[in-house]
This record gives structure tokens, sequence and C-alpha cells, in this order.
């Protein structure tokens, strides 16, 4: 898709505050700091549109992202940081399950993992959940240009084993520096997009 028109229509935090469109919606979920951001930017063809956090856990709304007024990128608050209350991570928790489970226009779901290491006992349970409501996912490892090339099958193969990956789930390689992956996430989101919600 050619992006030129972008804008963050609403942060939410219940489903009354969500757009009234019927755009379909790709969500962005991974622990904190994986790089959602880094990768809405490459996709939307913006340096620093979608902010990077400098205070992990600092998200704590659904970032409502207008693409070409054809499809929203949702920016899901980060798992797994451990210095926001338990009171808190309950409340966005709540937030997100509903969102996640309820949203008509949700088409699909990005989940960043760091590509640097294994996943994490939560983006375990991430993938398990989204498997478990059969969410359409696309699981995508970050930050690989700081794993050497020759590591890199390495990297993409412990991450389907660890996250034991229905078959048929996909999985991308990322950078944001190199814009690696770029393409791949595109032709998977526009699958997506132009298919009804189960």
């Amino acid at each position: 898709m050619q992006v030129n028109n972008v804008d963050l229509t609403i942060s939410a935090v219940e489903p009354k505050q969500y757009p009234a469109t019927n755009y379909p919606e790709i969500a962005l979920v991974g622990r904190s700091n994986v790089g959602k951001s880094s990768l809405t930017n490459v996709l939307i063809n913006r340096r620093n549109f979608a902010h990077t956090s400098s205070q992990p856990g600092k998200t704590q709304t659904l970032n409502f992202y207008n693409v070409e007024d054809q499809l929203y990128f949702v920016d899901v608050p980060g798992y797994g940081y451990a210095k926001v209350s338990k009171k808190e991570r309950e409340r966005f928790g709540k937030m997100i399950e509903e969102y996640l489970t309820q949203r008509e226009q949700l088409r699909g779901v990005i989940q960043l993992v760091d590509g640097r290491h294994k996943p994490t006992a939560d983006d375990i349970s991430m993938y398990q959940w989204l498997a478990y409501y059969n969410i359409p996912t696309l699981i995508v490892g970050t930050k690989i240009d700081k794993v050497k090339p020759n590591a890199r099958n390495r990297v993409k193969n412990d991450i389907i084993r660890t996250l034991d990956l229905a078959p048929g789930t996909p999985s991308v390689l990322f950078s944001a520096v190199k814009k690696q992956g770029q393409d791949q996430v595109w032709n998977w989101i526009e699958q997506r997009i132009g298919e009804e919600r189960n």
C-alpha cells in the first residue's frame, strides 16, 4: 500500500471511544520496547509519527492510527513490564482482552518478539491466548539488524519452536533500521484486510 496520509484518530480506553468506522483493523502487540512504534513508522513511511516511549510500560491506551482512510493500525499497550502496578496491568489487560475478542473490525494481530532473545514466558502466553481465540496472527522478530546474518535462521527457528507456532502461522524477521521484512509484513496486512473476520 502506498501511504501518504496517516493520523492518530484517538487514544482509547473503552469501546465507546473506538472509531465508529468500519475500516479493517490490525492490532500490534508485544512486550514494552519491543519495537511496535518503530514497525508502525516503517510501515507508514514516517520517521517519528508513532512515538517510541523512553519509559517502558507508559502506553496505557489503544492508539488508533488511521491509514489512508482504509484501515487502522491499533497500537496495544506493551505487556511484561514489572514497574507497572498489578492493578494497572489488570485494568489494561481487561481493556486489551475486550478489544481483541469483541472488536468486529479486527482482521488480525501482529505479535512482535525481540529477535535478539528467545521469546519470553509473556510472549508465549500472548501467542497461546491469540491461538486459543483463533485470531489470525503474524509473528514478527524485531531488531534483527543486531543479529549476525549467519545466526538469523537459528533465530527464526527459535521463535517458531519456543512459541510452538501452529502450522500455517507466518513469521517474519524485521529490521526498522534496514527496513528488512517490511514488504512481507505489508503483504500479510493486505491479505488480512481483504477478508471478513470469522
